[in-house]
């Protein structure tokens, strides 16, 4: 499905990026993953490499919260792979701290990375899809950003920016051919959930109507499409896969 593109996938060490990294390089795609860490990076590479060695994936670890770091880094791709066809940014952070406990520090931290650091990315990214003749961006948002959560209002703050940046960008870019959309997951096994207490997942799976957490691969076939050309007229949009969580 994505047999000759290019794509950089932001947070792609691990969880959902992981697995969307997996499902672009098995659908045909060249990957540049991007992580927090060297260590992180190389361990996903070396993991990826085991799984198929005919993989065409490769790693790098710049401070999303740093324009001049992020450019270089996306430029860097087009420079080794000659365009960029498809930019992921899934890279975030969570928290569920409460108002009375907030601080402006843990605020900025959240807002940094998951709306600045989206933001740095699509800059330089556009521009070469834009010279190319188009290109295809897909934002991590949440169910949060539809249905809020009871503490940590930072992240759904956040979520609900990246909504508004999407499809703000699907009106402004479609002149260019560059479609813009985000998935919205709900509940997902992840390493997070995994290290929840059984009892916790349970009360948590009563509460979906599906009766269960996602897997990461079913919300990384949602990247899948949006990014093919099956999703060729589909721009502007969030798609939930939540399994009716927010309903």
């Amino acid at each position: 499905m994505l047999k000759g593109k290019v794509a950089i996938v932001t947070g792609g060490t691990r969880g959902i990026g992981y697995e969307i990294v997996r499902k672009y390089l098995a659908n045909g795609a060249k990957v540049v993953l991007f992580g927090s860490r060297k260590e992180s990076v190389d361990k996903a590479l070396a993991k990826l490499k085991e799984e198929n060695a005919d993989w065409e994936v490769d790693g790098m670890y710049p401070a999303l919260t740093d324009a001049a770091e992020v450019e270089k880094a996306v430029m860097d791709v087009k420079a080794k792979y000659g365009k960029l066809d498809i930019l992921v940014n899934n890279a975030g952070i969570s928290q569920s701290t409460k108002i009375y406990d907030y601080t402006a520090e843990e605020f900025d931290k959240v807002i940094d990375l998951n709306i600045k650091g989206v933001f740095y990315a699509i800059l330089p990214a556009v521009k070469i899809m834009k010279e190319q003749g188009g290109g295809c961006l897909i934002n991590t948002s949440s169910m949060v950003s539809i249905s809020g959560q009871p503490a940590g209002v930072g992240y759904p703050a956040s979520k609900f920016a990246v909504n508004g940046l999407t499809i703000s960008l699907a009106r402004e870019l479609g002149p260019d051919k560059i479609r813009v959309n985000a998935v919205a997951p709900g509940v997902t096994k992840t390493d997070m959930v995994a290290a929840l207490p059984e009892q916790m997942v349970q009360a948590i799976s009563a509460r979906i109507p599906l009766g269960r957490p996602g897997e990461p691969e079913e919300v990384a076939n949602a990247f899948l499409y949006l990014a093919s050309d099956m999703a060729s007229y589909v721009t502007g949009e969030i798609l939930s896969v939540d399994g009716a969580s927010k309903a």
